[in-house]
């Protein structure tokens, strides 16, 4: 059995610079439609969940790259992040193999200027 961890931290004016500036062509690039149906619901706050989500997905690459054979096995939209009833949030993994992991757990945070990302990974 192994665990691991990755982690990531991003500038949420960032996020809002490439959406304001590439619209629905970044947005559909690195989100899944329910990614984008979820931060579109929280209206003014909407920058900071794509945000997160951002840094969910890169902190999955850095937890599961290992389990790659080459690094562009896995795509922006492979990973995505939903949340359920109670707001907690989700690892869906879409586009590879994952029969030799046993489980995942993120958490995700966010403030006026960052959104963050810790995500962990327990393998077989």
């Amino acid at each position: 059995m192994k665990i691991k961890c990755g982690t990531d931290i991003i500038e949420i004016s960032r996020i809002k610079k490439s959406i304001d500036e590439l619209g629905e062509k970044f947005l559909n690039k690195i989100y899944t439609a329910d990614e984008i149906a979820y931060c579109e619901s929280k209206k003014k706050q909407k920058y900071q969940h794509y945000a997160a989500r951002f840094a969910a997905k890169e902190a999955i690459f850095k937890a599961i790259s290992e389990n790659l054979k080459d690094k562009y096995d896995l795509c922006w939209k492979d990973c995505e992040v939903i949340c359920d009833e109670n707001g907690k949030p989700h690892i869906n993994i879409l586009g590879i193999d994952t029969k030799n992991i046993e489980s995942m757990d993120i958490s995700l945070s966010h403030c006026k200027e960052y959104a963050t990302a810790v995500v962990t990974i327990l393998y077989k």
